[in-house]
């Protein structure tokens, strides 16, 4: 089955099952310990400890296949993601739906993934925005929105 979703009609052009397959690979990533990417403004040469859990950094293989699916997404698709993310959380409405993508697209600087992992609520946000932008959704428990 293809990753994305070609219905024109669909304004989400994520596949439902890519979509909830993903949200339940990030709930796992963020049920290891200390997987939240660390803020990277910050100096970690001042910490007593690594920001980073036994199971975290490049080398974790949930971390890897993560980065690239989300990589391999195309650019308004990772844009969708952040979108519902930010949907999720209440930073916007769905109702603005459309500026939401087209503001993530804006203010991309660097891996979509990156910016997703360093939130440690990012499944939830995800699932709750698909949840909000389709009025109820059964996405976790059907594969469907």
């Amino acid at each position: 089955m293809d990753e994305t979703d070609s219905d024109p009609d669909n304004e989400l052009g994520l596949n439902p099952e890519f979509l909830r397959s993903l949200i339940l690979q990030l709930r796992a990533y963020m049920s290891q310990e200390g997987t939240a990417t660390p803020d990277p403004g910050r100096d970690p040469s001042n910490d007593d400890a690594s920001p980073f859990g036994l199971q975290d950094g490049p080398s974790n293989p949930l971390r890897a296949e993560l980065t690239t699916r989300i990589a391999d997404l195309e650019p308004d698709q990772q844009a969708q993601l952040v979108a519902l993310m930010w949907i999720g959380r209440g930073d916007m409405e769905p109702e603005e739906w459309a500026d939401a993508v087209k503001l993530a697209e804006e203010r991309r600087t660097g891996p979509t993934a990156r910016y997703l992992l360093s939130h440690p609520q990012v499944a939830d946000d995800i699932e709750e925005g698909v949840d909000k932008l389709f009025d109820g959704s059964d996405l976790m428990d059907t594969g469907e929105y």
